[in-house]
C-alpha cells in the first residue's frame, strides 16, 4: 500500500458499506436477542448515507474533508445511538490527519486509535460493559502496537481485526451494563453484543480494502 488519498479512502468507506450491508441481517439478528433487532438496519443506512455524500465530493477533496463529510452524514441519517458514535469517531480520523494530503502507515494507525478514543468519550462505556468499545479499544491498542513493531499497513489492520475479534467473542461472557440490554441482566450472558460485532465487520472491510489499494 502506498499512501491513501481521497479516491482510496472513498473506496474504503464503500467497501465498509457493502460489507455492513451483506452483513446486515445477522447484526439484526444479534440486536434482536439484546436490543431493538435493528442494529444491522440502522448502520447499513448510515454507510449508505456516507457513501452517497462521499460519492459528490470533489476528487481532491483531503483526507480531512472526507471524514468530516463521513461524518456529518452518517449522524444525519442515524439518529440512534450509532449516529452521534459513529459521527464522533469520523470527526476524531479527521482531526488526526488534519493538513495531510494522504493517510500514511502511522496516520491509517492514528486513525483507528483517534476513532476509538472519539466513541468512548461519547459512549462513556470501558471495557467488560458489553458495547462496541469491547472491540474498538484493544483493536486501537493492537493497531498502535504493530505500528510501533514496524508492521505493514495491512499486518497493522489485520493485528486490529484479530484483537476486534476476541473483543467481540468475549463480550457473550459479559454482563451489560450500558443501554437497553442492562435491563436483561444475566439473560444477555451468551450473547454477542451487536455493536462490537459490526466493529469487525467494518475493520475487516477496511482491512480488505487496503490491502488492495
Amino acid at each position: 500500500m502506498g499512501e491513501i488519498k481521497a479516491a482510496g479512502l472513498r473506496s474504503i468507506f464503500q467497501a465498509i458499506g457493502d460489507a455492513i450491508e451483506a452483513d446486515k441481517g445477522r447484526l439484526s439478528e444479534l440486536d434482536g436477542v439484546i436490543g431493538d433487532a435493528d442494529h444491522g438496519v440502522t448502520m447499513s443506512i448510515g454507510f449508505t448515507a456516507v457513501n452517497e455524500a462521499l460519492g459528490k465530493l470533489d476528487a481532491n477533496a483531503d483526507p480531512t474533508t472526507v471524514f468530516n463529510t463521513a461524518a456529518k452524514s452518517f449522524l444525519n441519517a442515524v439518529g440512534a445511538s450509532s449516529g452521534p458514535l459513529y459521527g464522533t469517531a469520523f470527526m476524531r480520523a479527521g482531526a488526526a490527519v488534519k493538513g495531510k494530503a494522504a493517510i500514511d502507515r502511522d496516520a491509517l494507525a492514528d486513525c483507528i486509535a483517534a476513532m476509538a478514543k472519539g466513541m468512548q468519550d461519547r459512549g462513556k462505556a470501558e471495557r467488560g460493559e458489553k458495547t462496541m468499545m469491547d472491540a474498538w479499544l484493544p483493536a486501537a491498542d493492537a493497531i498502535q502496537e504493530a505500528k510501533a513493531r514496524g508492521d505493514d499497513p495491512v499486518a497493522c489492520l489485520e493485528a486490529a481485526v484479530g484483537a476486534a475479534e476476541a473483543g467481540a467473542e468475549a463480550t457473550k461472557a459479559m454482563l451489560a451494563t450500558k443501554g437497553r440490554a442492562s435491563r436483561l441482566g444475566e439473560r444477555a450472558l451468551g450473547h454477542i453484543d451487536p455493536g462490537a460485532a459490526s466493529a469487525v465487520t467494518i475493520l475487516k472491510a477496511m482491512t480488505e480494502a487496503v490491502r488492495k489499494l
